[in-house]
């Protein structure tokens, strides 16, 4: 458990960057969603670690342990921040696995700083292709709930979170699968993020678009993704995602949420290992 300084600086202070590093073997970088931070991953860690594998974790600026600078919180500042572990660290064969938001970070790192240190890339639940409903992107989501998401945390944060976290695992429907406390520590988590990071970061998923990036893509790619997620929409995201990039393999799970890395475990994790180590 180590903070990693950045590149990045605010007020002449460098941003520090908190993350975990457990195993050993070629190194899987996992990166969070929104609103959380590196703990989701907790029923990953233990059996990718188990597998033979180094695994990473880091918070995303603003959120769990690392700094909580005033910004920036866009897509640049955030795949530099990735890019700044992975160096730091003098990574290589690494996979990236980005989740929802995270996937936005391996969008933008493999766009700008290429896939020399890559072996392969997973994304799931991710915001990847593009979310925003556009006239050339039109299953996307209209601006007006993003806006709607916006105003909401900056009215009532923790009430808005709280709906939130029910949403991300559709928690009516799962009760067999996820817990009511697993539902309220997500939210703890999320309520102890910066609250300029937690409304900047909604400008940054909803509307960056990722189709151009994903071209670039040019090693294997994982793509996964729930068809009852009610929270990115899968037809913007992880089809279109599918579509654009070569060397793609697509798995789609029958009735899981967004926040499948807590009610379809299992699967998730055989996906992971299964496509890591072939």
């Amino acid at each position: 458990m180590s903070f990693l300084r950045t590149t990045s600086t605010e007020n002449g202070e460098a941003i520090n960057l908190y993350y975990t590093d457990y195993g050993s073997g070629d190194p899987i970088i996992l990166i969070h969603g929104w609103p959380l931070s590196h703990q989701m991953w907790e029923y990953q860690i233990e059996p990718l670690v188990n597998a033979g594998y180094r695994v990473i974790a880091y918070d995303r600026r603003g959120f769990g342990n690392s700094d909580k600078p005033w910004g920036p919180y866009d897509y640049d500042t955030l795949a530099k921040d990735l890019n700044d572990l992975i160096t730091t660290l003098k990574l290589t064969n690494a996979t990236l696995v980005g989740f929802s938001m995270g996937g936005g970070e391996v969008c933008k790192y493999v766009a700008h700083y290429g896939t020399a240190a890559l072996k392969k890339v997973a994304l799931v639940s991710s915001v990847a292709a593009f979310m925003l409903q556009t006239d050339d992107n039109p299953d996307g989501v209209p601006a007006e709930t993003f806006e709607s998401f916006k105003a909401g945390v900056r009215k009532d944060r923790l009430g808005f979170l709280k709906d939130f976290g029910k949403n991300f695992v559709n928690y009516e429907a799962n009760t067999d699968r996820i817990s009511e406390a697993q539902v309220h520590f997500n939210w703890s988590i999320a309520s102890n993020a910066s609250p300029k990071a937690t409304v900047d970061c909604i400008d940054s998923f909803g509307t960056t678009d990722f189709r151009d990036d994903l071209k670039k893509f040019d090693v294997p790619t994982l793509i996964v993704h729930g068809d009852a997620d009610e929270v990115v929409y899968i037809e913007p995201s992880a089809k279109q995602a599918a579509q654009i990039v070569k060397n793609s393999e697509l798995h789609i799970l029958k009735d899981a949420p967004h926040g499948l890395v807590f009610t379809h475990t299992e699967e998730l994790n055989k996906l992971l290992i299964d496509f890591i180590s072939k």
